[in-house]
């Protein structure tokens, strides 16, 4: 793959706080592609999303680490890559189906996936139960 011009890491706590930190860090980081607002509108509400996938239910019963990794390419193509070490999903296929939810509280409706892919250019993700998830998305810029 080519070299990126420019890349960042960070690594925040599970906590529910740190889904703003997560959002306004990565926009923050891709603003110096000069986006317009619907872009960078797009990947916030991507990353929020991702985010909040690690913490409720990655993260359902215990506190992690959840990695986001940004890197952009001359072309202005964006690549996020969210991970946590949480249960891991069972079955990618079926967590991706818009309105599919392991929530039993009623609280979740299970459009986290479906919202990602529409923001995004491109959404991959990765999982093994008990091992945690693999987010990858990818948005070419204007």
């Amino acid at each position: 793959m080519k070299k990126s011009e420019n890349s960042m890491k960070i690594y925040l706590p599970s906590l529910s706080v740190n889904e703003g930190v997560a959002r306004s860090a990565v926009a923050v980081f891709v603003a110096q592609l000069n986006p317009t607002i619907e872009e960078i509108s797009d990947i916030k509400c991507a990353v929020s999303e991702a985010v909040t996938n690690a913490i409720v239910h990655g993260y359902k019963y215990s506190q992690g680490v959840i990695y986001i990794g940004v890197k952009y390419y001359s072309d202005r193509t964006v690549v996020i890559e969210i991970k946590d070490k949480g249960c891991g999903i069972e079955n990618v296929a079926e967590a991706m189906t818009p309105l599919f939810t392991t929530d039993t509280s009623g609280e979740r409706s299970g459009m986290g996936f479906a919202v990602m892919s529409t923001f995004m250019d491109k959404l991959d993700v990765y999982s093994k139960k008990g091992e945690g998830v693999r987010i990858l998305m990818v948005k070419k810029l204007g």
